[in-house]
């Protein structure tokens, strides 16, 4: 790994890149692209779409219109995936990976989040496009949860490694697995003793929020995410890891933008908009934890190199500036309520 450079007042490392997030479509994607755009250089783009991406045109589409909603100048991929159903199809699967319209596959048990009714209600169901993507390298990505409406959810992450993961590992020991937005220290123990096709993404605001900001002095709905924020002991279990160097953690976002009223509602969303101010909010944990110099793997290398996919090539800058967060941000749908609002973070993504 290349070191950063850095100084008191800067830190330039190589372009990251955002391996898990929700662009969502028609005028909300518009109104969201360029956060992620001004930032990251590629992104894993969710396929939680109604309908589901579950096709090679229908991600080629969905490709497209991303590509049309963003800012002339920026440079950026969208990596299209997959959403693995019931009947999931193998064969359309592997066209679409070897054609480079799929990066992975995604794994949602049904009814775990927002738009995952479609998903896997067996994992067996799904035995065969997994045997398939294991002979061909295609990574599958996961959303660890149980649905069991008796398992507490506080405890759904831990159950599901035991009553899936922990299988599907052993099933398919060649199947490249990323275990996504992990929150809990038993999905990082997990990971860390695994071997390497087994990897894990952290999100800025797992990093920074425990349970109980969901709740300080009454319901917080911007805090409300899936899966929820856990323990204390388990937070600073998270920023261990993504700060440790290890290959095995990267950066993943899961920003999922709901409009003010959707969240802030009788059953709001869950989802956490975190993308306008993402690196910073990184940036921001690693110097906590005297880690700046280990942001740039995180961020930039550990996510291509699991990937199989070149580095980026150029730097972006980070000035140890003081921005303030706003409390909203408006769109022509309605307003949007950032991760960090009314906070100020010590890091700004430099203008140059």
């Amino acid at each position: 790994m290349q070191a950063s450079q850095t100084s008191p007042q800067q830190l330039v490392i190589r372009a990251p890149d955002d391996w898990h997030v929700h662009l969502r479509d028609g005028r909300m994607l518009s109104a969201v692209v360029n956060d992620t755009a001004r930032q990251f250089r590629r992104a894993i783009v969710m396929p939680n779409l109604t309908p589901p991406v579950t096709t090679v045109a229908a991600a080629e589409a969905y490709r497209s219109r991303i590509l049309a909603a963003v800012e002339p100048g920026l440079a950026f991929e969208p990596l299209m995936v997959c959403y693995l159903t019931d009947d999931a199809d193998p064969e359309e699967i592997a066209r679409g990976y070897e054609a480079g319209v799929f990066t992975a596959c995604k794994l949602y048990p049904a009814h775990a989040t927002t738009n995952s009714a479609h998903g896997v209600t067996e994992i067996r169901n799904i035995y065969l496009a997994l045997e398939r993507m294991q002979r061909i390298g295609m990574p599958l990505l996961l959303h660890g949860e149980v649905t069991d409406h008796s398992v507490d959810v506080f405890d759904r992450e831990a159950v599901f490694i035991e009553r899936i993961f922990s299988k599907i590992v052993v099933d398919f020991p060649a199947l490249k697995t990323v275990f996504e937005h992990i929150t809990t220290a038993d999905a990082v123990a997990f990971v860390e003793s695994g071997g390497p096709n087994l990897a894990a993404t952290i999100t800025p605001h797992h990093l920074r929020i425990n349970r109980n900001a969901m709740f300080a002095g009454g319901v917080r709905p911007h805090f409300y995410c899936l899966p929820v924020a856990k323990r204390e002991r388990h937070r600073l279990e998270l920023r261990r890891a993504a700060t440790s160097g290890s290959a095995k953690f990267f950066l993943g976002t899961d920003s999922a933008p709901h409009l003010t009223g959707a969240k802030e509602s009788a059953c709001g969303c869950a989802g956490i908009f975190n993308a306008p101010f993402a690196i910073e909010s990184y940036a921001a944990t690693f110097d906590e934890e005297g880690a700046l110099d280990r942001l740039e793997g995180f961020a930039s290398e550990h996510g291509p190199r699991f990937y199989g996919l070149p580095l980026n090539e150029d730097r972006i800058a980070l000035d140890r500036r003081d921005i303030v967060v706003p409390p909203r941000i408006g769109t022509d749908l309605g307003d949007l309520v950032p991760f960090h609002a009314d906070e100020t973070l010590p890091w700004s993504l430099s203008a140059a």
